[in-house]
């Protein structure tokens, strides 16, 4: 097949990329960088089957651009992700995460291809039982970027109503692993581990009781095109997660270790934080027969590896 992965340089994008180019399909990844590098998708340089164009999906040219030719499918994961980001900025994260999503949806109405919209647990309210979060728990968007994902989940279940259009809405949990970012933009676990390979303390915001459901990023590839390969999918909701609930105190003790400092500072955003997140994932077991296989110590284990080089 021919596919798209927008944000196909970013954290996510570049292990879709390398999984489906791996089974022999031809992917163009169009990204802004904004977020994304070229380094990560450098390994693919030498595949024939491999593009990267560097575009904005607010650009409704560079989008027409990515799917000129025909495509077959897209897994739409551009988008603004960082929470403090978007309450900073909410205008640009409506922009990049309702109106690229848009754009992207357009072009794929156009070209007759299958939409796979990469969203979020942050729509969520907080896990209320031991079951955890399946796909008809309440919402509850704490923030502009929350918002904008779930405004886009919606959009993208119009035009499968609507026109027909095979979609399908993905909600993974907390992913996580190598080739992520260090930084805000990256997440708690690979936050913990650089300060802890450059022997500085670990900061966890607030009191550390605030829960995650940690996916490793090789699960998520699996589920994700699992979903993207599924016709049983279309049309659906599914979250995808381990079901296993971690504090960020027990996160920062796995990584510390008995020798490493963890310490606590203010949150930055604590209206913005959920306090427990745990995935029910029944329903991607029974339409994909899927099921995550990493423990999160093994996970942890190979993304330590890979940032200590």
């Amino acid at each position: 097949m021919h596919l798209v992965v927008t944000g196909g340089a970013g954290f996510l994008g570049r292990w879709v990329v390398r999984s489906l180019l791996a089974r022999g399909d031809s992917v163009l990844a169009l990204d802004d960088l904004s977020n994304g590098s070229e380094g990560n998708v450098a390994e693919f340089g030498g595949n024939a089957g491999f593009r990267l164009l560097r575009g904005d999906v607010r650009d409704r040219s560079a989008v027409a651009k990515a799917f000129a030719g025909g495509v077959d499918q897209c897994y739409h994961l551009a988008a603004m992700i960082e929470v403090q980001k978007s309450l900073d900025d909410p205008v640009r994260a409506m922009e990049v995460n309702v109106n690229g999503t848009l754009n992207v949806l357009e072009a794929c109405r156009q070209a007759r291809a299958k939409m796979i919209l990469v969203s979020t647990c942050m729509i969520y309210d907080k896990a209320s039982s031991p079951q955890g979060i399946a796909e008809d728990h309440p919402v509850k968007p704490a923030s502009p970027y929350a918002a904008s994902k779930l405004a886009a989940e919606y959009l993208a279940l119009s035009y499968g109503l609507g026109y027909g259009l095979p979609v399908t809405v993905l909600r993974p949990f907390n992913i996580y692993g190598p080739f992520q970012k260090t930084n805000q933009e990256g997440g708690v676990v690979a936050v913990f581990l650089r300060r802890a390979l450059d022997g500085r303390p670990l900061e966890v915001f607030g009191d550390g009781t605030q829960t995650r459901d940690l996916l490793y990023v090789e699960d998520c590839v699996d589920f994700l095109l699992r979903a993207g390969d599924s016709s049983q999918a279309e049309g659906e909701v599914l979250n995808a997660g381990t079901g296993r609930e971690v504090t960020i105190n027990e996160l920062a003790g796995l990584v510390a270790g008995p020798g490493g400092t963890v310490r606590h500072v203010a949150h930055p955003h604590p209206l913005s934080e959920i306090a427990r997140l745990r995935c029910d994932a029944g329903k991607a077991a029974r339409l994909l027969g899927w099921k995550p296989r990493t423990p999160l110590e093994a996970g942890l284990r190979r993304t330590r590896e890979w940032m200590a080089g």
